[in-house]
Formats: structure tokens, sequence, C-alpha cells
């Protein structure tokens, strides 16, 4: 049976780290051919940590813009060196149709600016802490009607004690979810589903820097009802950035028209 894969999280290029191509046009043919031959449909791009992203979005936003049916995009932003123009940033990406934001912890963490430009735009943002839950609580509690995305279940870095902490907050948080990226005890993805629901989990692979198919088969190994794995694999993320992509249609109906209806 084909399943609606959508992968939440995506990087074009890879920041210097020496996996895989630099080149953010090779770095992405090279996760699309993966992707297309793990059966994944589309999915939510965003550039690599680079500190600086004005140039970056504007790569990330034109290979989206390539195939608006299959590829949606969030714009990367620096709460520090963008600090004061982060609604200027967002703006100016979303002409461009962006639908979400995406803040680094090696940048700096996210802000009340950041919740701002994102409640503004009905846009989710994908906050990798680097384990501090609490920094995603505060925010969380602060801008209730934001949706904060939390991948790897808050550390890519395995340390389990914090992602206990942010399955903890996933199930008291209604606006706090997270993304299934680079999580190796797959136990904690078990419990992340059981206590909170499928509801709160996405399905992300970090690629290029994973590999999408072990990555998706971790969600297949979840054994969830039919219902509950479609949200994680592709139902949630057209939820939470239902609104901004809602509005970017109704900016530009011409686009919109030309999306398929997977992302509707």
């Amino acid at each position: 049976m084909k399943h609606l894969v959508i992968d939440s999280h995506v990087h074009v290029g890879t920041a210097g780290v020496p996996l895989g191509p630099a080149d953010p046009e090779t770095s992405f043919a090279l996760w699309q051919a993966r992707a297309a031959a793990a059966g994944i449909f589309g999915a939510v791009l965003m550039a690599a940590p680079v500190r600086t992203y004005a140039a970056a979005n504007r790569t990330v936003a034109e290979l989206a813009g390539r195939d608006p049916a299959r590829w949606l995009w969030y714009a990367f932003v620096n709460p520090a060196t963008d600090r004061g123009r982060v609604g200027a940033v967002v703006a100016a990406a979303v002409v461009r149709h962006a639908c979400g934001i995406k803040v680094h912890w090696s940048d700096a963490m996210a802000t009340d600016e950041v919740a701002d430009a994102a409640e503004r735009h009905g846009m989710p943002v994908l906050f990798d802490s680097g384990g501090d839950v609490q920094r995603v609580a505060y925010l969380a509690a602060r801008h209730p009607d934001v949706p904060w995305i939390v991948p790897h279940l808050s550390s890519f870095a395995d340390d389990w004690r914090a992602q206990k902490r942010l399955i903890d907050l996933l199930v008291r948080a209604p606006n706090v979810f997270t993304d299934t990226s680079g999580v190796r005890y797959f136990d904690l993805l078990e419990e992340a589903v059981a206590r909170a629901g499928a509801h709160k989990v996405l399905f992300g692979s970090d690629g290029p820097y994973l590999h999408p198919a072990p990555e998706l088969a971790k969600i297949f190994a979840l054994g969830l009802m039919p219902e509950d794995r479609d949200l994680v694999l592709g139902g949630n993320i057209l939820r939470l950035t239902g609104p901004a992509r809602k509005a970017a249609g109704a900016r530009n109906p011409t686009t919109h028209s030309r999306r398929n209806e997977a992302w509707l």
C-alpha cells in the first residue's frame, strides 16, 4: 500500500561538514535520488547551518520553487545576527512561499522575536535546541499559538535525559512537537508516541547528513495503526504548515494552483 510520505527535515548543502557533496544543488540531487528509492513523495527544505542565511535562503527558495507540488521550505534565521530584523527576514521569505522558520542552537537560541514572526505568518518553528528543553518550554508557554517542532527528540547528541524531558514536555504542552530524525534510542520514539500521541511526532531524516531510508524504516518499525502512521509520515507536517501555505495561496493563486492536492 502506498503512503504519502513527506520528510519534514531536509537540508540543502552540508555547511562544510565532510559528509556528501557540499554544493547545494549536488547535495539536493543526491538526497532526491535516495528519497525516491525510499518512496518519499516530498519534503520540507531548509538551508544547512551556515550562520548567515540571506543567500542560503534564496538558494533553498529557488530549489523548492522548481517543483512546488513536492517541495516546501523554511526560512533559516540566526536570532543573534538577525536581531532586530528577524521579522523582515521572514517577511522576505514569505514572498517566496516559505511556510516555516528554522533556528539552530549553534547560531543562537530561539527568541521572542522569532516567535513573533512565526505567529504573524502562521508558521511553525523548527527549533534545534541542542538539548535545552527548558528553553523550549519557556518559549512554548510564552507563545502558545506558535507550533514548536523540536527535532531529534531535542538532542542529536543522544542525550537520553534531555530526550526524556522533551517527551514530558510533549505530553503537557499542546504546541510542542518533535521529529524522528537521528533518534537512535528507538524505545524513546515508542514512548513519545505512546505518551504524547502520534499527532505530536513528525517523520524527518535530517538529510543529507542522514540517509532517508533507515530513518523512514523507524516509522514503520513503530507498528502504528494506519491512521497514526499517516499522521507521522505526512499528516502532521501538512497540518502544522497549513495556515502559512493557505496564506501563500491567497496571495498568489496562480502558484497555489500548481501545487499537488497532497499539500492542501
